[in-house]
């Protein structure tokens, strides 16, 4: 079997070139602070203090690439520790550092189940890595003996109905190809590939992308020899076994069984996130925030008009237009997708969206009171929050965000 450090030193993951870093910074979730704050601390989180950061299992750095360039933009203080198996993915990770010119980084070749041994930290990512280790079980607890108090935790692990059709690839790529070099393995899937059914579950599966996009996001998708997938049940069994809790997912709505049907009376909320997994069928990721088990923490709410709200993912000029014509707002995720409108009324609020401006001095530009403000704009937290389209959160108003 090829061993993960091994793939990953012959196939670096996800494929990047350190000279694009001049054209473009790649976003996305977890960890990009705004999102960490507005569902770690209440959007509260004072950024004049310095974050201690662990990035676990960190690849070619996406994750702690956009850490760094939008901390430093915002001129946030950080300290971040980067740390994988593979020096190729780490080679790659900190020629994308030195591209940017970001320091605060400390770049370590290893395992995320010596966290503890790094330090103590005030948040932690581990994107895409849980779930390649032999005991993942193993690593979750590590990452929570690493968490210092009042910290929290970015998570991606896959999910299974979203990956049909991989696993029997994997199995069956395994066994054939036992003892091959990775090259080989990669030349020899592709042609299988090519060659499968119309009617095979992985290729009539739309959500799949990645082994088109390179030989990295080929081999990694359907030739990896240790990757597990975790339903909402069983990525909530291992949370409670390991010392956390779940905070939120990062597009609540794909897993609100009320989007689907009416959720019968007492039924928990795990057990209703399960079933609106199972009834959607095609969640690929689950993606999301964590924290210390029975800890009371919540994600931030409108509710405190002090809040900085910030958009993601749609423009607010636009978005405020569409709002004044009535227009249904398209939304989806996942392969998931839906509409919703929102009153006329809240066009002017979202259009005063502009990451730096208060609820509060949102309301008084509108002239609003309080009473219309908060008719007007729960709709709008629902349903933009609900889609992880809205955050909150007083980071922009350090400095200037990319």
């Amino acid at each position: 079997m090829v061993t993960v450090k091994e793939q990953y030193e012959a196939y670096p993951y996800p494929e990047r070139d350190p000279a694009d870093e001049a054209k473009r910074l790649i976003t996305g979730s977890p960890s990009h602070p705004i999102e960490m704050d507005h569902y770690l601390w209440g959007g509260q989180r004072d950024w004049s203090q310095p974050l201690r950061v662990l990035v676990a299992g960190g690849g070619t750095g996406d994750g702690l690439i956009q850490l760094a360039q939008v901390l430093s933009h915002a001129g946030a203080p950080y300290e971040i520790t980067y740390v994988d198996l593979s020096k190729a993915s780490r080679a790659v990770a900190e020629a994308r550092a030195k591209a940017r010119g970001l320091s605060g980084i400390r770049f370590e070749t290893g395992s995320l189940l010596d966290a503890p041994d790094y330090g103590e930290f005030d948040y932690i990512d581990s994107c895409g890595v849980l779930h390649h280790l032999p005991d993942p079980e193993a690593g979750f607890a590590a990452l929570r003996a690493a968490l210092a108090p009042g910290g929290g935790f970015g998570f991606m692990v896959y999910a299974p109905y979203g990956r049909s059709g991989v696993y029997p690839l994997q199995g069956g790529f395994g066994a054939l190809f036992e003892g091959m070099a990775p090259q080989e393995r990669l030349k020899a899937a592709q042609k299988i590939v090519e060659g499968l059914p119309e009617g095979h579950p992985f290729k009539s599966n739309p959500n799949l992308n990645d082994h088109k996009a390179s030989d990295a996001g080929f081999y990694d998708l359907l030739l990896h020899g240790q990757d597990r997938s975790y339903s909402v049940a069983e990525l909530l069994e291992t949370f409670e076994k390991t010392g956390w809790q779940l905070q939120s997912f990062v597009t609540p709505a794909l897993y609100d069984l009320e989007r689907i049907c009416k959720r019968p009376e007492g039924m928990s909320d795990g057990a209703a996130m399960a079933v609106a997994e199972q009834l959607t069928g095609t969640i690929r990721l689950h993606v999301g925030y964590a924290v210390p088990a029975g800890e009371d923490r919540k994600p931030a709410k409108g509710s405190n008009r002090k809040l900085v709200p910030h958009l993601s993912g749609v423009q607010a000029g636009a978005l405020a237009k569409a709002v004044a014509q009535g227009k249904p707002i398209p939304v989806g995720s996942d392969g998931v997708r839906s509409t919703f409108t929102l009153p006329k009324a809240a066009a002017g609020l979202i259009a005063g969206i502009d990451g730096r401006r208060s609820l509060e001095q949102i309301a008084a530009g509108a002239r609003m009171d309080a009473l219309a403000f908060g008719m007007a704009w729960a709709p709008v937290e629902k349903a933009l929050c609900g889609w992880g389209l809205l955050k909150y959160s007083g980071l922009g108003n350090l400095g200037k965000n990319p």
